[in-house]
């Protein structure tokens, strides 16, 4: 192409993540472009080679800068696409010896795999290369020389050359990555959005407490300096283009290059990072250095409670403080998430008075925990997750008390429920003062949704806080109830005096099945507790359960009550909590001769088999067998003096052979057990489901005597129907 060419308007097509098309509209109109229409995760325009050059050079927000060859509406079959791929005259676009890869988008009802979209192209493309009298074009996935673009959409293909090449969100300073960065260009629009560009040129400062590897900042140097952002990258996909003009681009780079040059010099704005991760410093001063900008971003190590404003921002009065949180996507990671963001809102108002605040998160309810109202918020796609960017104006010293000490509505996170909260688990405290310091628990139930609003469960174990919710019912607003679980969250640590990342959350739904027993997630942590003088492993991260049932201590106490010199058996043993009371008994009588745990589950049957070593107990003695327990009832012919039986409600898991439902099967079961107890032996049933019947006939049959009044300690008082227990012994007269 000639540069009296070079003037000439060309049809492209930008595209760009999606809710920043009117962004990068108002962008590529002020470099130049004449716009169309703006469409989703895209834009259309007209411009000339110069320009287009242009976009691929300054967009901040672009993704691919795609030259339009045709738009062809009506294709649905891959005939009709490879047909229209086939009609374009590819010589004017492509040298011989030149590369090619085709990236394809869309589908129709014909066309469902993107692979399949783009071999197809890519079979049109090559036919009319050769139909002209060219070789056929070696293709190249990874690092085409000539890059070509296909979309297609409700019928309407759109094809072109990709003069980007890679997407220009990667600008080739980021090698070194934290943890889940946010891509180039959506930094840029959130730096945007934030007001960012006028306030560095007024002179400015911005702050980026938690900068991870550095995108923020780097993106936010870029604006105040004045450089392109892709200034550094070496190769472009109109570099492989037969259309590409040398001369125009030289010029273009030369002229970004001094105005690069003269910004860094002039730049006022003064731009601070901090992190507590080393390694993400350390990237992130990586990045700086390959981006040509070290000089104006200063790095440093520190956390959000001890962080204060730099001493050479002591004097100004206004500037931004932008930040990228994490902000989870699964329950359990909330406490912690819930004190950063606190903390976030106190560091604002203590050290950053009269400044903005920009907040970018994928949980709304979180930014609530700042204690500031957001008064303007704009949505974003970070990936797949639906994003805010909160603006919020961090309120001068005289408003600080006002704004800390709001309700609930206000966004501040010590409002009035909160406080009652807080109250009641104080309240709890005391009420279980002096039980706890006479019998020595250290795990034990504080909190059952005592206050109808904060529907949880909150057990402590030693300096770990264990909180379930209660699944809100329909007639909850949802949003309401996950305001509460935050308000919560962050009053816990304060009262309990723990840490935010020793508290661990998790939501109690009706199970069915072993759902209960089924991974929550995989961090594999777990730590030793004391209950009398057993000691346990627990897990309260990756199950719904935690390796211990806090209701039932005082039945796994009875047991090692009862066990001297006994031969144990213990059915669905879980992680044989009851076995290893039994086997170390009391210290005036000693614990069980031995015994014989059955469970299902490997998983539990490994914590098992750990609880069984830990408490130093002999496993040839106190034996853990894998099996169906009904199945081993019936298959079994030893005989046990004691028998703790505790089944789930409801099984229906795929190592039965049936479905067990406790009110159904109970019968069956007390049967069987009964068959391998001992003349003068004590069978001890207990159960969950809280409208339990013993059956009628079992009562004819056995002794039977409901204990379940005296298997609750201080802890889980106010709720007499968690388990049923009874003792089921041989009649004298049978």
């Amino acid at each position: 192409m000639t540069m009296s060419q070079a003037s000439d308007y060309m049809n492209i097509f930008a595209t760009c993540p999606k809710g920043i098309e009117d962004l990068l509209a108002d962008e590529l109109a002020t470099l130049g472009a004449r716009i169309g229409k703006t469409t989703v995760a895209g834009v259309h325009l007209q411009a000339s080679l110069q320009e287009a050059y242009r976009f691929c050079l300054w967009s901040r927000l672009a993704n691919r800068i795609v030259l339009c060859l045709a738009q062809v509406q009506e294709i649905e079959h891959p005939e009709q696409l490879q047909a229209a791929s086939r009609a374009l005259d590819w010589t004017m676009h492509w040298r011989s010896g030149t590369t090619l890869a085709v990236d394809f988008h869309g589908q129709s009802p014909h066309i469902r795999h993107t692979r399949f979209g783009a071999q197809t192209v890519k079979d049109g493309v090559v036919d009319a290369l050769q139909a002209a009298g060219n070789p056929r074009p070696h293709i190249d996935t990874r690092s085409p020389d000539l890059r070509l673009y296909a979309h297609l959409h409700r019928g309407r293909l759109i094809l072109g050359i990709d003069l980007s090449g890679e997407s220009l969100h990667k600008r080739g300073y980021r090698r070194d990555q934290a943890h889940a960065p946010l891509k180039e260009n959506l930094a840029s629009a959130l730096l945007i959005r934030a007001g960012w560009p006028e306030r560095a040129k007024a002179g400015e400062s911005l702050v980026d407490p938690l900068c991870g590897s550095g995108t923020l900042l780097i993106e936010a140097a870029f604006m105040a300096a004045d450089m392109a952002p892709n200034l550094r990258r070496e190769r472009f996909g109109f570099h492989g283009w037969a259309g590409h003009d040398p001369a125009v681009w030289h010029e273009l780079k030369r002229e970004a290059e001094a105005r690069a040059s003269i910004g860094r010099k002039r730049c006022r704005a003064r731009l601070f990072g901090f992190d507590q991760s080393p390694q993400a410093l350390a990237a992130a001063k990586a990045n700086a250095m390959r981006a040509g900008i070290p000089a104006l971003i200063e790095l440093e190590g520190g956390s959000l409670s001890t962080l204060q404003r730099p001493e050479e921002l002591r004097s100004e009065a206004s500037g931004l403080l932008m930040t990228n949180p994490p902000y989870g996507e699964r329950l359990g990671e909330l406490p912690e998430l819930v004190s950063l963001y606190t903390e976030l809102g106190s560091l604002a108002r203590r050290s950053f008075p009269g400044w903005r605040l920009g907040l970018f998160t994928g949980n709304p309810d979180l930014g609530h925990r700042t204690g500031m109202r957001a008064d303007k918020q704009y949505a974003f796609k970070n990936g797949p997750l639906d994003c805010k960017l909160l603006l919020i104006d961090v309120p001068g010293n005289d408003g600080e008390d006002q704004v800390a000490q709001g309700t609930p509505e206000d966004g501040a996170p010590h409002g009035e429920g909160a406080r009652m909260f807080a109250n009641r688990l104080e309240k709890n405290r005391k009420r279980l003062k002096k039980w706890l310091k006479r019998s020595g628990e250290t795990c034990y139930r504080l909190y059952d949704a005592d206050m109808p609003e904060y529907a949880l469960a909150i057990d402590i174990y030693g300096e770990h806080v264990h909180v379930q919710e209660y699944a809100p019912p329909k007639t909850v607003n949802a949003a309401q109830a996950q305001r509460r679980l935050m308000d919560a969250l962050t009053v816990i640590p304060d009262v309990l005096d723990v840490r935010a990342d020793h508290v661990h959350v998790k939501q109690r739904r009706r199970q069915a099945g072993t759902s209960q027993y089924q991974k929550q997630a995989a961090s594999g942590e777990r730590f030793q507790v004391q209950e009398g003088s057993a000691r346990f492993w627990v897990n309260l991260r990756d199950y719904l359960d935690t390796g211990l049932f806090l209701d039932h201590r005082p039945v796994r106490r009875m047991l090692a009550e009862m066990a001297a010199g006994k031969r144990f058996l213990n059915l669905f043993c879980y992680t044989a909590a009851a076995t290893v009371h039994v086997a170390l008994g009391t210290a005036e009588s000693g614990g069980a001769s031995d015994s014989v745990s059955v469970d299902l589950s490997n998983t539990y049957l490994d914590w098992a088999r750990d609880n069984i070593a830990l408490n130093r107990l002999d496993p040839s003695r106190h034996r853990v067998v894998r099996d169906d327990c009904i199945h081993w009832l019936e298959t079994a012919g030893s005989e046990f003096d004691l028998i703790f039986m505790d089944p789930p409600t409801f099984s229906n898991s795929k190592k039965m052979d049936d479905t067990l439902d406790i009110q159904r099967d109970h019968p069956r079961l007390v049967d069987l057990a009964m068959a391998r107890l001992a003349s003068a032996g004590t069978l001890v049933f207990s159960n969950n489901q809280r409208r339990f019947r013993i059956d009628s006939d079992l009562t004819e049959r056995y002794a039977v005597e409901d204990i379940s009044s005296r298997t609750f300690d201080p802890d889980f008082s106010r709720n007499p129907a968690m388990h049923h227990v009874f003792l089921i012994r041989h009649r004298e007269d049978a």
